[in-house]
């Protein structure tokens, strides 16, 4: 089916209202499930919603919760999200952080009490568009086992980076620490279709093509026992940091059983001015200049800024039983 972004929008709004969540919190929730769709990253996009909705339908998501705000220290904001959906709080870290960053040079957002973060390269580049450097991490629900283990201690635990670039789009990277986003192996079960067999271990610890196997295993972590460390590095900053739930005490987030997920995200912001005396912007051009020399070579997050753009001329093209999921809500 063919939607533009703001009939997209609209299901979303329309799905989610219906199922006990407000409407600030279901326009917060479209427009970043939508950006993530036009991205390119279905896995973060419209395939969540009905389990968005499920969630707060039985209250394990609050669809009503306004995030909290209190600034404990000079630089750094913490964010309960107080168990409603992430995007209202990545909003309000948005539109509160930058001003600490200017003022103190660098600051921190703790967030704690939240849901999916979603595609986070979208919220970092936000930051980015207002001449910042940012850095943002999550957890997830338990997905990798500890290197050499069978049994999921840590999320996927995503790192997303955004740095401005003089006159042109940011950089920006945003990387799951499994070898693919877990959302590729759901959206693979929603299509009904296999997967690649260097994507997941089953329970035994064998690989597996079976994404149902898959998500009740674990997830081959990015380069192996660097990637698993890097999970665990993650897991300390955003959960042990904000006091949010560790991967391994979190509920899923592909239905509606079990406790709140409880998840945390920090994110740190980084005034340039503050750190060098030479010419950032600058500097960053050089850079980005030699790397794109090479005409095999193109900047991190290119690719999904052009399909952004695409998408706002020629909307979006999402699958049939996608978009009927959404209108059975």
């Amino acid at each position: 089916m063919h939607l533009s972004l703001a009939e997209a929008e609209t299901l979303i709004v329309d799905a989610l209202v219906r199922n006990r969540v407000s409407p600030e919190n279901a326009r917060s929730v479209a427009v970043a499930l939508v950006a993530a769709q036009a991205a390119g990253q279905a896995g973060h996009g419209l395939r969540r919603v009905p389990a968005y909705a499920g969630q707060a339908k039985v209250g394990k998501t609050d669809g009503f919760a306004k995030p909290k705000i209190t600034r404990p220290y000079p630089a750094v904001l913490r964010i309960d999200a107080s168990n409603g959906y992430a995007y209202p709080a990545l909003d309000l870290a948005v539109a509160e952080l930058p001003a600490v960053a200017r003022e103190q040079g660098i600051a921190l957002a703790a967030i704690s009490r939240s849901h999916h973060a979603g595609m986070m390269g979208l919220t970092v580049e936000r930051f980015a568009d207002q001449g910042l450097v940012a850095l943002m991490v999550t957890n997830a629900p338990a997905a990798i086992a500890p290197w050499g283990g069978k049994r999921p201690v840590f999320g996927t635990n995503p790192i997303a980076f955004a740095a401005p670039l003089p006159n042109s789009d940011p950089i920006v990277i945003d990387l799951a620490l499994s070898k693919v986003a877990r959302g590729k192996v759901m959206a693979a079960r929603q299509k009904g279709a296999p997967i690649p067999a260097d994507w997941a271990y089953d329970r035994d610890g064998k690989p597996t093509t079976d994404p149902e196997e898959a998500l009740d295993g674990t997830m081959i972590p990015a380069g192996e026992s660097k990637g698993a460390a890097l999970a665990m590095m993650v897991e300390i900053l955003s959960a042990g940091l904000t006091g949010a739930n560790y991967s391994f005490e979190s509920s899923s987030l592909f239905d509606d059983q079990g406790s709140p997920p409880a998840l945390g995200h920090t994110i740190i912001a980084i005034n340039p001015a503050a750190t060098s005396a030479a010419d950032t912007a600058k500097r960053l051009a050089l850079l980005a200049s030699e790397i794109t020399s090479d005409p095999n070579v193109r900047l991190p997050g290119r690719r999904g800024q052009t399909s952004r753009r695409l998408a706002l001329s020629e909307g979006l093209i999402v699958e049939d039983e996608v978009v009927a999921a959404i209108e059975r809500l």
